[in-house]
């Protein structure tokens, strides 16, 4: 990235800088070692000790079934359920998923919102079109829609998750 800047300024105004932020060593390596040297790495993905398997975590979906470490969950999620975040490709998978896991559980949230990209045609959503393109080979028993979550219940169901698909 460094190296392919043309213009000069840049670099004179990186001087400038108190210091600077990387997310991973890589990519701070990519930088002049005078950057570098005001550089502080922080990671800023997923915390994996409190997203850890939790041998007490549970969820409960609408108040009857309960989930819990041991169950084999599958979950996808994001803030809305559409097609830039890969949504369409996941439910296009599902029937394959369930053909060969018939026991998994598929836990699937998000709203029915727009985050990104174009809103769906007029009086659908997109969790509906790609649903309903697949709907008739899926088992709907085995897969649960709960919406948007609080941040706790979030990190309980990631803590019982066999596999979370982003």
């Amino acid at each position: 990235w460094w190296a392919s800047l043309k213009d000069k300024s840049v670099e004179a105004t990186a001087e400038l800088a108190d210091g600077w932020l990387s997310p991973t060593r890589w990519q701070a390596d990519t930088f002049p070692p005078r950057i570098r040297a005001h550089m502080t790495v922080a990671h800023d993905g997923i915390d994996t000790t409190r997203l850890a398997p939790d041998p007490h975590a549970f969820v409960m979906l609408n108040g009857q079934r309960k989930l819990s470490v041991g169950d084999e969950v599958v979950t996808f999620g994001n803030r809305n359920l559409e097609p830039y975040r890969g949504y369409h490709r996941f439910m296009r998978a599902l029937p394959a998923l369930q053909q060969l896991r018939p026991r998994a559980r598929v836990v699937i949230v998000g709203a029915d919102g727009v985050s990104y990209g174009a809103a769906p045609p007029a009086g659908t959503t997109w969790k509906n079109i790609f649903l309903n393109e697949v709907r008739e080979q899926l088992d709907m028993s085995r897969v649960h829609f709960v919406g948007a979550l609080a941040y706790k219940d979030f990190v309980s169901l990631l803590q019982i998750s066999m596999v979370h698909v982003y």
